[in-house]
């Protein structure tokens, strides 16, 4: 199809000589372009978040603070029961060493009888007589 049918003349000697035909907004103009970010108010504020975070906050620390007396309570009750028990259980031990010293007495007198001079449950250790200190050598001459 040529210009001249698109345009409705015979013909044409230039371009020039065509009518303008631009293109041009609608009658009223073009709708508005939204170029800008535009975030929906919805939800609670910042101001209403933080006091929301600050409130469960102090709300946990106050329920940390009534478990630590709560714990501080059991624990002083456990010790203030182990110091009541302690003499009864110092006192059994005791019965029970006394018992058992003597049965290592008896044994020891039993073992050493025929060791002349020996006398029982007496420390070994301190014979009045001077003895080296301890060094792990082996020396004879001092013995």
């Amino acid at each position: 199809m040529t210009e001249a049918v698109i345009r409705k003349k015979p013909g044409m000697a230039s371009v020039k000589d065509m009518p303008l035909l631009q293109d041009g907004p609608p009658p009223g103009g073009f709708a508005p372009v939204r170029y800008a970010r535009r975030i929906p108010n919805k939800g609670p504020s910042a101001m209403a978040i933080f006091l929301a975070a600050f409130g469960a906050f102090s709300y946990g620390m106050y329920q940390v603070g009534q478990g630590n007396k709560i714990r501080r309570a059991l624990k002083e009750e456990k010790f203030a029961a182990r110091r009541a028990v302690l003499p009864v259980l110092q006192a059994e031990e005791d019965e029970r060493f006394v018992k058992e010293w003597k049965k290592y007495l008896e044994y020891e007198a039993e073992v050493m009888k025929d060791v002349p001079h020996w006398k029982v449950g007496e420390n070994v250790y301190n014979s009045g007589r001077w003895m080296p200190p301890a060094t792990g050598e082996l020396r004879p001459e001092v013995w």
